[in-house]
């Protein structure tokens, strides 16, 4: 076993760190009523996705990145960061070759962060795309969890 690790290694490792703080971060956003505690390492855990899919990630990766900062600081009731990352993330969504769920769950963000901001025009507009888009995924998985991420975001009022 070689004293240093490969760089192909180092690679392979921080995927998986960010592919799991990705998934650990997602996961407690679903969570309806969570506590300080477990509001704290939905953030950590968010940065950490960002932080490792900068070094190891393609711009799609970097997007999504910034999409689950944008949601977490919207849940977060933190609209300055929210936007922040918000407008880092959708113009990668906004492109014409975006799948129906990356589309259904863009919008489901952005119409949380606009409810964070109180802008409930915006808000409004992007669930209802954000509703529109998910009527389009087909996988059944998929669906499930854009159920569970549409389930935190506040309704609009009608």
């Amino acid at each position: 076993m070689p004293d240093k690790p490969t760089s192909e290694d180092v690679a392979l490792w921080q995927r998986r760190l960010a592919s799991q703080a990705n998934n650990r971060a997602w996961t407690l956003a679903e969570i309806l009523h969570r506590s300080p505690e477990e509001d704290e390492e939905m953030l950590h855990a968010a940065h950490a996705a960002m932080y490792f899919w900068k070094m190891v990630g393609e711009p799609s990766n970097h997007a999504h990145a910034a999409q689950l900062l944008a949601h977490v600081y919207a849940l977060l009731k933190l609209p300055v960061p929210a936007a922040h990352y918000l407008r880092k993330s959708l113009p990668h969504f906004e492109r014409a070759d975006c799948a129906p769920w990356e589309k259904a769950f863009a919008h489901a963000v952005a119409a949380n962060v606009a409810c964070a901001e109180g802008d409930a025009a915006v808000h409004a507009k992007h669930y209802a795309e954000a509703q529109a888009a998910a009527a389009h995924i087909t996988d059944e998985e998929t669906r499930a969890m854009f159920a569970a991420t549409l389930r935190v975001v506040p309704a609009p009022n009608p």
